[in-house]
């Protein structure tokens, strides 16, 4: 679940090995590039952790970062 602190977004996604981990970054690019929004991530081997703010309207949580967040989820069910 994601989790809202320090004014963003987090949640850590774990998966079976660096490949799918990678999969699921790419189909997460995809998906920022046709919003013009993107995540501040890390992967290290099989895990994605994300934070999402918005960094025009001073770097907080808007709705923006939330729509992400949905999206996001819907690519791990």
């Amino acid at each position: 679940m994601w989790q809202e602190e320090d004014n963003k977004l987090h949640r850590t996604f774990t998966f079976k090995d660096f490949s799918e981990a990678f999969a699921f970054m790419a189909r997460v690019a995809l998906i920022a590039e046709r919003m013009g929004h993107h995540p501040d991530w890390c992967n290290v081997y099989n895990k994605v952790a994300i934070r999402l703010s918005t960094h025009d309207a001073g770097d907080v949580v808007t709705a923006k970062d939330r729509e992400l967040a949905r999206a996001i989820d819907a690519l791990v069910g």
